[in-house]
């Protein structure tokens, strides 16, 4: 049997990692400043979260949520204090994409209706519910009975009032486009969506699967717009590399049993891990060094005449040239050994290295890209 060949791949197989730093089967160091996108956010193997893990599998690593598990409650009391959601509900799952989903079925047993609206260029996951409101003329979602999903420009007022009727079940926003190229929805369109789904009875959701878990210098993205969704996806970057993810459901939302599942859901090792992170974060203060070096970082990118536009917030980074970045990529990687990322559009490089990140990493990086810029 092979392996089903949906993805292209680099020739290089990683087998230890520490920091910000990889090495392959051949012991060539990289500088990874893409993180599996933005999933490694406390940094790869940090000695906390191996130990955390380890003691914990020695313990019990999974059992079905048929059962008391003490450590979900813990997860779910930190996650409040750091997030500053105190009141919300915790529903754990384990992919961002089964996060959306539990998310727009949530949203549909709240208000009994089927439409969704969603941002043109989203993408929200590779589940049905979360696939039907990713705007993608490659994907057709096959299973889209359950969902009428509108898709509206970002930032478009005009475009986004006149989606909104008394049908409409959602309305999801990620807090920072990743897969699209980091493309931000500003204060006023959110403050906006967020009245409209006040007005006619809609959930408002926000997509913090990527741009959560302290990216941004807060902890999750919509926090700089001061508002309050009523429902928030997290995942990535929650478990550091362990398959984590969680919704926050404001208090209306009345639970019954049956209501969601998950077979996998706040297992033992996936609160292990994410209690782990959230301590780190904490302890180390990774936000506020997400936020000082990414304003050094799209300050200096701000400065190469060959960038003609920088988005982001954070760590979470995007870089704009006018030609395809893949060779740039690719000669990042092979001659400089750092991994970055791209996005949808091709001409986006995207930065999304751990929170701990040094400004002596990333100079590394200015460095090669400098010396790439000028051939």
């Amino acid at each position: 049997m092979e392996l089903f060949d949906v993805y292209p791949l680099y020739p290089i197989e990683p087998v230890k990692a520490l920091g910000s730093k990889l090495w392959d089967k051949n012991g060539t160091e990289y500088l990874d400043l893409y993180g599996g996108h933005a999933v490694i956010s406390i940094g790869h193997s940090h000695p906390k979260y191996v130990e955390r893990l380890s003691h914990q599998l020695g313990r019990i690593g999974f059992y079905s949520n048929a059962v008391e598990n003490s450590l979900q409650n813990e997860l779910a009391l930190k996650m409040g204090q750091i997030s500053g959601y105190y009141d919300y509900s915790l529903f754990l799952c384990s992919t961002g994409a089964e996060a959306n989903e539990n998310a727009l079925k949530l949203a549909s047993f709240h208000t009994g209706r089927k439409k969704i609206i969603a941002l043109e260029k989203a993408f929200h996951g590779r589940t049905s519910g979360a696939v039907a409101a990713t705007h993608n003329p490659k994907i057709i979602a096959p299973f889209n009975a359950d969902h009428q999903v509108e898709f509206v420009p970002m930032n478009d007022l005009d475009a986004l009032e006149l989606a909104f009727d008394d049908e409409v079940a959602a309305f999801i926003v990620e807090g920072i486009q990743g897969v699209a190229g980091l493309y931000t929805p500003s204060n006023k369109f959110l403050k906006k969506a967020q009245a409209l789904c006040e007005e006619h009875g809609s959930v408002f959701i926000m997509d913090e699967v990527q741009s959560g878990a302290g990216r941004t210098g807060k902890f999750f993205a919509h926090q700089h717009a001061d508002i309050r969704p009523d429902i928030i996806t997290l995942a990535k970057g929650m478990g550091n590399g362990f398959p984590v993810a969680s919704v926050f459901i404001a208090p209306k939302f009345e639970p019954w049993h049956g209501m969601l599942g998950t077979t996998f859901g706040g297992n033992h090792l996936a609160c292990a891990a994410a209690l782990t992170v959230l301590e780190v974060i904490s302890e180390e203060k990774l936000m506020q060094n997400a936020k000082a070096l990414g304003d050094y970082a799209m300050d200096r990118l701000s400065k190469m005449p060959a960038v003609k536009e920088v988005r982001g917030k954070g760590l979470m980074i995007g870089a704009e040239f006018d030609f395809p970045v893949a060779d740039l990529r690719k000669n990042l990687l092979m001659d400089h050994k750092i991994f970055t990322g791209s996005a949808a559009n091709k001409s986006t490089l995207r930065l999304l290295p751990s929170l701990a990140v040094t400004k002596e990493e990333l100079d590394q990086f200015f460095e090669a890209l400098e010396i790439e810029l000028e051939k």
